[in-house]
């Protein structure tokens, strides 16, 4: 049998972002998640790493190790999304307040040490959030760079536009810096952006799927994408709202359910209008380096069977 893949994942729980690591969780066969590192981003980084305490206690899973990171981007002043996601990000469903709390040690020194003890491209970054704890990382040890064997991020656009502004898809538009760094940093990356994403819509039909479990926990999470897909399905009147995140476990565990293409991308840091931009060279005429494998299509029907199947099979 071929050795589960090592992740971490960076994250800013609203529950598609539960969902991500949950499923993850759910795949110990593909994939072994080594720790979850929390950053601001959706809400504060305390209730970041609540949520993320939450979810690991709905399904009883509490021996993964949740590292608190950065609480705010690296120049700019925190922007979360209680539009979206409701002052707690985690809102529609009423889970107990966890009993946990957050190991010892701050996320970016925890990814470099995770990367820097274990072998060379053993393990892959999944990041759904603002990009801030992995700057950190990389400027704190950029040896990391060529040891790590992948990083796979929710964020951005091509032609989809933004969801913050015109230009920007929120996960960059917060910490454009970072994203920046991110992209030049040399890692292998894999970028899932809106214009996959919208693709993958929780419709009635799909929740009631996962609904039809019948555990506790599916139980729970149907509430909870039941509010958290509110926001985006009025704003852009869809038959439902986008599940962003956990497209980026989907693509480790399926990537035949996606289409690819590589490309370079660059970030747009200088300009308010285009802040957080990710300025796709589809057509490769800037000659610069092909950066990112970018993901602009997927099987929505396979990925939310995919989903609903290794949700199910989250608990301990």
């Amino acid at each position: 049998m071929t050795k589960p893949r090592s992740i971490i994942i960076d994250t800013d729980p609203s529950p598609d972002d539960a969902v991500a690591f949950l499923i993850a969780l759910g795949s110990p066969n593909e994939l072994e998640l080594l720790a979850l590192t929390t950053v601001g981003g959706n809400v504060s980084l305390e209730q970041t790493t609540i949520n993320t305490l939450k979810a690991l206690e709905l399904v009883g899973r509490t021996q993964i190790p949740i590292y608190m990171g950065a609480d705010r981007p690296l120049k700019r002043e925190l922007i979360t999304a209680p539009e979206v996601h409701g002052n707690t990000g985690f809102e529609g469903y009423d889970l107990p307040e966890p009993k946990g709390k957050a190991a010892s040690g701050f996320a970016p020194d925890k990814i470099v040490e995770l990367v820097m003890q274990n072998e060379p491209n053993s393990i892959t970054i999944c990041a759904i959030a603002p990009l801030t704890n992995i700057a950190l990382a990389l400027q704190k040890q950029p040896k990391i760079a060529k040891r790590l064997q992948e990083i796979v991020l929710m964020g951005g656009s091509r032609s989809e536009g933004g969801n913050v502004t015109p230009a920007a898809e929120y996960n960059i538009y917060v910490d454009p810096e970072a994203a920046e760094i991110v992209f030049n940093s040399g890692v292998p990356i894999t970028m899932i952006p809106l214009d996959c994403t919208h693709k993958a819509l929780s419709t009635d039909a799909r929740l009631e799927k996962l609904r039809a479990i019948g555990t506790p926990h599916m139980e729970a999470f149907y509430h909870l994408l039941k509010f958290n897909r509110i926001f985006d399905s009025e704003k852009m009147s869809l038959d439902g709202g986008p599940l962003h995140d956990p497209t980026t476990i989907a693509y480790l565990l399926k990537p035949e359910i996606f289409k690819a293409k590589k490309v370079n991308v660059t970030i747009s840091t200088k300009s308010e209008l285009t802040r957080g931009m990710t300025v796709v060279d589809w057509w490769g005429q800037t000659g610069l380096p092909l950066n990112t494998n970018m993901l602009y299509d997927l099987d929505s029907e396979a990925y939310y069977d995919l989903v609903i199947e290794r949700l199910a099979l989250a608990t301990g």
